[in-house]
């Protein structure tokens, strides 16, 4: 995900530390010496990564842009811990948090998925003299603890400040290498951006399940079988060229334009089969289905950027036998050779998918579904029909009333109650003078009947009721039967 790299400039980071046998450096001069590792090291490693950085005081300034829009990101707070003091200070505004107003807001929780992870320019023993450390705590809780905390090991020297910011290099910038097979042909890769551990159940199944460093095609299938499915996350898949000695060509710091120029010619001129996969997608039109581990699948496929431009992109599905219900269980898909007759027919006019269930479903039961406006405005609709030819009409529309009333609370759409009970009120006002009488009792009946639903709360809110005809008499009065 891309990053965004505050750095704290204020006073307490002008402290200067004294590194034996060496000239005074200021705490700011520490962290940017981790911040250039950082940088060399996404430079090298990841060259699709997008970096803000931006710096702040009691007033901010972005230095380095976004150049586009994210919703996921990754934020790297540096500072030296120091919590200031008075109003607007992180102190302060941690302890007025639970009482912040529109002019007081905390940033934290972030409006977006995030990690926030915090680099500090001192050590334990320092942070833990203070409260700082509690705070700091108190940010990774505040951003759902999505984050970590990282302390400069022993005394603040380059060294250390070095190994702080490998340690998070290792925890959130190592680039996911892999290695593409599909028969006897195989190609070095890097997915980008790295997978993320996933968990299917935290009750369940608690285990994060990680993806295979060896992924391996079992199949390809036509685009228009596997449509567009529902997957975790997409990822680009890159091809890693390496030379005779196993070291990667054309990745690595250059001195110059022309070296990295001539490394990528070099990488260009040595035929990959990740090169030739991504080409022979996006002639046939198909994708490969590849294993990610044990009853875990995803799909590689040729996605165009531009009329020019396209890319090997690599979807990764739920984990489980059948992802997709439509293609069955993955281990029963097999080769078109294995079947007794083309299931594709001989002229390939036709396709085997979607899998029929082999038991047959009945679509006779009365469900109400409004995946459209048009749905919801057709329903409304057929009860004011059967409202304008009352009385002789009561059982249907009582009838299309209720099945209107159950899918209401099932969806707790309970606006949809009143205003259909606003409707029947004015259908009543507007009634002419010839019709029945029984019509006006029944279509205020059933309007009360559905603003109490409305509510939620009252007995006249089961899911289970049902709203009855008004029973009338009009030699006397009228009663209501529930």
């Amino acid at each position: 995900m891309p990053t965004v790299v505050v750095m704290d400039v204020s006073l307490s980071m002008t402290r200067p530390v004294s590194i034996e046998g060496s000239e005074e450096y200021q705490r700011k001069h520490l962290a940017a010496h981790g911040l250039t590792m950082l940088f060399e090291h996404m430079a090298t490693n990841y060259k699709l990564e997008f970096t803000a950085l931006v710096v702040f005081s009691s007033l901010w300034e972005l230095m380095v842009p976004f150049t586009r829009d994210y919703n996921t990101l990754q934020v790297v707070l540096v500072t030296d811990g120091c919590l200031g003091i008075g109003r607007g200070s992180l102190r302060h505004s941690l302890a007025s948090h639970t009482q912040r107003s529109d002019s007081n807001r905390f940033p934290l929780p972030f409006p977006f998925p995030s990690k926030l992870y915090i680099m500090c320019m001192a050590n334990l023993e320092e942070l833990q003299s203070s409260d700082s450390l509690d705070c700091l705590e108190q940010l990774i809780d505040l951003n759902n603890g999505e984050g970590q905390i990282f302390t400069i090991d022993g005394p603040l020297c380059l060294k250390n400040v070095q190994s702080m910011f490998g340690k998070l290099i290792d925890l959130a910038y190592t680039p996911f290498h892999a290695v593409l097979k599909c028969g006897h042909l195989t190609s070095d890769v890097q997915v980008f951006p790295r997978p993320e551990p996933f968990i299917i159940d935290e009750e369940i199944d608690p285990i994060p399940k990680v993806i295979n460093t060896d992924l391996e095609i079992v199949g390809f299938i036509d685009i228009a079988d596997i449509s567009s499915p529902p997957v975790l996350s997409r990822h680009l898949v890159l091809p890693i060229a390496l030379n005779k000695e196993g070291d990667e060509v054309g990745t690595g710091i250059t001195d110059d334009n022309e070296d990295e120029n001539s490394a990528n010619q070099i990488a260009g001129k040595i035929p990959n089969f990740c090169v030739l996969l991504h080409g022979s997608l996006k002639v046939e039109g198909m994708v490969a289905i590849v294993q990610l581990g044990p009853e875990w699948h995803g799909m590689l496929y040729s996605q165009a950027d531009s009329k020019k431009k396209s890319n090997l992109m690599m979807s990764l599905f739920e984990p489980g036998p059948e992802p997709l219900p439509w293609l069955g269980k993955m281990a029963q898909l097999g080769p078109i050779s294995d079947a007794k007759e083309n299931p594709y027919g001989e002229d390939d006019n036709k396709s085997p998918f979607p899998l029929q269930p082999k038991n047959k479903r009945s679509y006779a039961q009365n469900v109400t579904v409004w995946i459209k406006p048009s749905g919801l405005q057709t329903d409304v609709q057929k009860i004011l029909r059967n409202a304008r030819k009352l009385p002789e009409k009561t059982q249907t529309f009582y009838k299309e009333l209720n099945r209107l009333r159950k899918a209401a609370l099932a969806f707790g759409f309970l606006d949809l109650l009143k205003g259909v009970a606003d409707m029947l009120e004015r259908e009543c006002t507007l009634l002419p003078d010839t019709a029945h009488p029984d019509a006006a009792f029944q279509l205020s009946h059933a309007a009360r009947q559905l603003k109490l639903a409305s509510t939620g709360t009252s007995d006249y809110a089961a899911y289970d009721h049902n709203i009855t005809p008004l029973q009338t008499d009009f030699s006397g009065s009228s009663t209501e039967r529930m």
